[in-house]
């Protein structure tokens, strides 16, 4: 099987969630004619990746500022039960292209803030969402973990999708709950910019003998409404280089990485290149040495079949 992938580096209609989806359709629109069966949008491209944002919490102090700019930030993101998501549904099958969008998601049932992944089929709908199991440093003043049961993994018409965000990347024992399902198309959203995170993504790939798709935003700071202008003081120009790649799952790069401009990255992947590469190693089969290791995900749901 061939698929044809776009791996999106954008930048959000920020802080507007509805002016997100807005461009989502513009650029499903504008590249139509690629007829692209799976499309990637970056970490929180919905309502957008607060950088630079403090939210006026520092150790044992917030600051009414910081309430305020969180609560803007919580209205703008998305809830399963709103009709956002019955818009991101209904492009994903005008267009015909399966989507992985990173979201900011409010959760319904307490009111947090989740860094999520949202896997949308052109046939079935929402198949399921991912939600980040640790965020990274200052993250976790504004999103909530989540567990074992949103390791998720699907089994669809186009491979093996699943994947992680941004620093899970880092958790070897996260990639070996994504590479015991069996994944064919690792997804890997991320606000890591840096040169090194290319080196990750290569190595997740030789790893689990699978494609790799890691995809970033490239920001700067004049592309922030005006009225955030003064909390990013500190920012550089460019807030954000970019860097999307594609990889192959014997860690040759494809496509990318992009720096320092917007853009698509396209790539046709064979998936009979994984079954070839497995000839060399196998991270479930010939190299799990079982006799040895014992490994178990509490909660890890089964590879879902669209």
């Amino acid at each position: 099987m061939k698929v044809k992938v776009g791996v999106v580096q954008e930048y959000p209609v920020f802080f507007d969630k509805e002016g997100t989806i807005d461009k989502i359709e513009t650029l499903l629109s504008e590249n139509a004619k690629e007829a692209y069966n799976l499309m990637v949008f970056p970490e929180s491209f919905i309502p957008g990746y607060p950088r630079g944002f403090t939210f006026g919490a520092t150790i044992g102090k917030r600051s009414e500022e910081g309430r305020h700019l969180y609560a803007e930030y919580h209205k703008n993101s998305l809830d399963l039960e709103d009709d956002s998501l019955k818009r991101l549904e209904k492009l994903s099958s005008d267009y015909k292209t399966y989507l992985v969008i990173g979201v900011t998601e409010r959760q319904v049932s307490n009111g947090s803030l989740h860094c999520s992944m949202l896997y949308i089929s052109p046939t079935k709908g929402l198949l399921g969402v991912h939600r980040k199991i640790k965020p990274t440093g200052t993250e976790r003043v504004v999103w909530s973990e989540a567990s074992g049961e949103d390791l998720v993994t699907y089994n669809t018409r186009i491979g093996k999708l699943g994947g992680l965000i941004c620093w899970e990347n880092y958790m070897p024992l996260a990639r070996m709950a994504m590479y015991q399902k069996g994944i064919e198309i690792y997804i890997a959203p991320t606000a890591d910019a840096r040169e090194s995170w290319v080196a990750s993504m290569r190595h997740i790939a030789l790893e689990g003998r699978c494609f790799v798709l890691g995809c970033n935003q490239f920001i700067t700071k004049d592309m922030y409404p005006e009225k955030y202008q003064d909390l990013l003081t500190e920012e550089a120009d460019v807030m954000c280089p970019g860097g999307s790649v594609i990889v192959s799952p014997g860690g040759v790069v494809l496509k990318g990485p992009l720096w320092n401009t917007n853009g698509i990255l396209t790539a046709i992947l064979d998936l009979e290149d994984i079954s070839r590469q497995k000839l060399d190693f196998d991270v479930n089969g010939h190299y799990s040495r079982q006799d040895i290791f014992e490994f178990n995900v509490k909660d890890q749901p089964p590879m879902q079949k669209e």
